[in-house]
């Protein structure tokens, strides 16, 4: 059994990804191409999974080529249709700009864009250096702007209207303890993609993005053993979310049921900004009950 055909540690995998239940129709997405960017693994893979399932011509993208390959198979497999493959990475203009080229170049354009690549590690605040934090802020922040801005200006010069980018960002409502810099950077996002609903509703597109909490994919991996454990009890459900809460979500604001909605957050977080400590980098002794006498 191959790497990729192995069931991950955590989420499901392939075999599985490909049937989990949707409310959606199979032909939702009929003649519409989607960029689903870090496609190769986690929740990306599970968004490019379900639109294939509903239709979707498909680019995925990502930094690992090996990762994108073997998706588009089990893609095309799944759905009979076209998948564009394109190893880049969001954190140089450059890459973007030639992502793009090549995507009008084979299709014309695109109707959606789902911007999920980012990246992030979980550590306290004071131990990050320099280049962690500017390796966050870059992926998250400014290669997301990147996309947005080459997908809107192509859009714009070719007339097209009705187009919609959704961006998987993070429930940072409350802030994230342990991991300060996804917090700022998903903010940013947050708050960039409100002013591009604005500015751009002239143009026909929407902008939105999800705020996910904790779902259960290989990114729980990113996590030191001790600390996995606590992700399932960072909300009042006290368990994980699923990937497929993230794809179904991406489907509903992208789909003719969200066109009414722009510049909004929907946080997947089961409750996670109500109550939850989300500790991922461990929670400090600081905030530990004392251990009782006995």
């Amino acid at each position: 059994m191959s790497g990729s055909e192995r069931e991950p540690r955590f989420g499901p995998g392939d075999s599985a990804l490909a049937q989990l239940p949707t409310v959606y129709r199979d032909d939702l997405y009929a003649g519409k191409v989607v960029l689903v960017s870090g496609a190769g693994s986690g929740i990306g893979k599970a968004i490019a999974f379900l639109l294939a399932r509903l239709g979707a011509t498909l680019v995925v993208c990502g930094r690992k080529l090996e990762a994108l390959e073997d998706c588009a198979d089990k893609l095309r497999t799944l759905s009979g249709r076209e998948v564009m493959v394109h190893p880049m990475t969001i954190r140089d203009p450059a890459q973007v700009e030639g992502l793009f080229d090549a995507v009008w170049e084979r299709f014309g354009g695109i109707d959606v864009l789902v911007n999920n690549a980012g990246g992030q590690f979980a550590a306290h605040a004071m131990d990050f250096t320099d280049k962690g934090w500017n390796a966050v802020i870059d992926t998250n922040l400014n290669g997301t702007w990147y996309m947005m801005q080459n997908a809107a200006r192509r859009w714009v010069a070719q007339g097209k209207r009705g187009a919609s980018i959704v961006t998987i960002a993070a429930a940072v409502d409350r802030g994230l303890p342990g991991m300060a810099h996804t917090a700022a950077s998903r903010a940013g996002v947050i708050a960039l993609s409100k002013t591009l609903a604005v500015e751009w509703a002239e143009h026909g597109i929407r902008v939105n993005c999800i705020g996910a909490g904790a779902i259960e994919s290989n990114g729980f991996n990113n996590y030191k053993e001790e600390n996995v454990g606590g992700l399932f009890r960072t909300n009042p459900m006290k368990r994980a979310g699923d990937v497929q809460d993230v794809a179904e979500a991406v489907v509903y604001l992208t789909a003719p049921s969200g066109k009414y909605i722009t510049g909004e957050t929907i946080n997947i977080d089961g409750g996670m900004v109500l109550w939850g400590d989300f500790w991922p980098a461990g929670m400090p002794d600081y905030f530990k009950p004392p251990a009782r006498e006995t």
